[in-house]
């Protein structure tokens, strides 16, 4: 059967994010997808409830000196921004360790070198990553298939709109997570999606401001990158 999944979405219990679980399944359903992972800033989601005839893919997004690493498919917490025991910590879990949009701040792919042998997938789709460096994706995809790496997709949402602009399409034996996950290991996915708007990262930013009572000084700034974002917004419209 074909999935389709968002593999890489955000919660409120992100520091940036508004959604609650309820809310990004029944975005993602209301999409026409399958599933979607909630990868939280270096918190994982442990034991989520289930829904009927949609996959919930507890997942991470761990911040490492190579940049934010995907842990998906996990049944307990990655307490460490370590790349190297994050890595050892996903696996020993069952679970998959995906480099998150790695070019979409830089695109020195040699950087990356040492922390290939212990993925298990590159997400070469982020409806985000190209907001600084406009092929971000493409690098990205070019990246995977250099180092013979499974592709995968997601929207890193953070706010309801972006739900399910990024997804992994994939054949699968079952609606399970176990069948999703030797699905994704195959490498026969492919990825798909749509840019998401600046102006929802600038919106992100503000989220967290708010939450950890930052100064007036962070506020000015923020005003500047949401300027930078409403603006990129206009310009790339429809590119």
């Amino acid at each position: 059967m074909e999935l389709k999944l968002d593999l890489h979405t955000h919660s409120q219990r992100s520091p940036d994010g508004v959604m609650t679980l309820d809310e990004i399944v029944s975005l993602a359903k209301a999409g026409g997808l399958n599933g979607a992972a909630v990868c939280d800033h270096d918190l994982a989601l442990i034991d989520p409830p289930e829904y009927e005839d949609f996959l919930l893919i507890p997942g991470v997004e761990v911040s490492t000196q190579f940049g934010h690493l995907l842990g998906l498919f996990l049944t307990g917490p990655v307490e460490t921004r370590d790349f190297f025991e994050a890595a050892e910590l996903i696996h020993a879990q069952g679970g998959l360790a995906v480099l998150a949009h790695p070019f979409q701040r830089s695109r020195d792919g040699a950087r990356l070198a040492p922390a290939v042998p212990l993925l298990d997938g590159v997400e070469t789709w982020n409806s985000r990553a190209d907001r600084n460096i406009h092929d971000a994706n493409r690098l990205a995809r070019s990246f995977a298939q250099a180092c013979r790496l499974p592709a995968f997709g997601g929207s890193d949402a953070h706010r309801p709109q972006e739900v399910g602009n990024g997804f992994t399409v994939v054949e699968a034996e079952a609606l399970t997570l176990e069948a999703a996950k030797a699905a994704l290991l195959s490498g026969a996915a492919r990825t798909e999606g749509r840019r998401s708007r600046a102006w929802y990262a600038a919106r992100s930013q503000l989220t967290k401001r708010r939450r950890i009572g930052a100064r007036p000084l962070s506020y000015a700034k923020w005003a500047a990158f949401a300027a930078k974002c409403c603006l990129q917004d206009i310009f790339r419209k429809g590119d």
